[in-house]
């Protein structure tokens, strides 16, 4: 029996194309599915696609897009039984390089119909001051992390894809100023200007800031880095290029369920803004299925 599989094609996203989409879908055809294609058009259509989705009991439910775009299905089908798919397009698509999905588009179809949905652990955010509770694949950073994709211009996201952030986190670098926040964490306090909160291992990319971390542990591996000054963040990103920054005396690595960010900073979740601490976090055990 045939199986109906949605698709949702974010247009806007960094590498996305009519002719990788056209190619999906027609792959799907010829497997004996039939693919549902939901094109999203502005912030929040992946999310409301996504909820709508489940009432078809899709065979699975497929972010072709970026980061920003998988994290939106992922609010959208959290708890459900269908699993999410990954067809990798945007700016970067960090869950796709954690998961070992190819970026060629045959072979991410042929991993989403061959392979295994296998449940995972979520973080979860709720921000303080009004925010709605939201759910995360990869990490929620703070301090100059957050204020770096704050900053990033759209237009040039759009246009040079990850050449945004590195200028965003330029012009924060030479305008750095941090305000000190406190992690709480296994009833520690541990203050610091920067943190990363990761559920995933890979950041940005295929560094790796919280090497331990893992989609199927339900915990997360914090990192804080405890400098104020540039050269404090200088000698940070260098550490985290040579995989050197854990050696650090000023970088505390914490694994833990439970994270309470107090003081004001701005954050972001799977590299897009949330908003600004304070912040609680936990952890959404088994919370989501995937297929790779």
């Amino acid at each position: 029996m045939r199986s109906s599989i949605a698709v949702i094609y974010n247009p806007a996203a960094r590498g996305a194309s009519a002719g990788k989409i056209a190619l999906a879908t027609a792959f799907l055809r010829e497997r004996g599915f039939f693919p549902d294609l939901l094109t999203t058009e502005k912030k929040g259509d992946a999310e409301t696609f996504a909820r709508e989705s489940l009432r078809k009991k899709p065979f699975a439910i497929i972010a072709a897009g970026g980061d920003g775009t998988v994290n939106e299905v992922v609010n959208g089908i959290v708890w459900s039984d269908t699993p999410l798919a990954l067809l990798p397009m945007g700016t970067t698509n960090v869950l796709a390089k954690e998961i070992g999905i190819p970026e060629k588009v045959t072979e991410a179809m042929e991993r989403i119909v061959n392979g295994s949905p296998r449940r995972v652990s979520l973080g979860r955010i709720t921000l303080r001051s009004g925010g709605a509770e939201r759910y995360f694949c990869l990490m929620a950073g703070t301090g100059f992390d957050g204020k770096a994709v704050y900053s990033v211009n759209p237009f040039l996201k759009k246009l040079s894809g990850r050449l945004a952030y590195v200028v965003s986190g330029f012009g924060n670098f030479l305008r750095y100023l941090p305000d000190e926040i406190t992690l709480v964490m296994n009833g520690e306090e541990y203050p610091g200007c920067t943190a990363v909160i990761a559920k995933a291992s890979k950041y940005g990319g295929h560094l790796m800031v919280s090497p331990d971390a893992d989609l199927r542990d339900p915990s997360f591996q914090v990192c804080v880095f405890g400098g104020r000054t540039r050269l404090d963040l200088l000698r940070y990103v260098l550490g985290v290029l040579r995989s050197r920054h854990l050696k650090y005396r000023d970088v505390t690595c914490v694994m833990t369920t439970h994270v309470e960010v107090l003081g004001k900073a701005h954050a972001q979740i799977d590299g897009d803004y949330l908003g600004v601490t304070p912040a609680e976090l936990t952890i959404a055990e088994n919370a989501l299925s995937i297929i790779y």
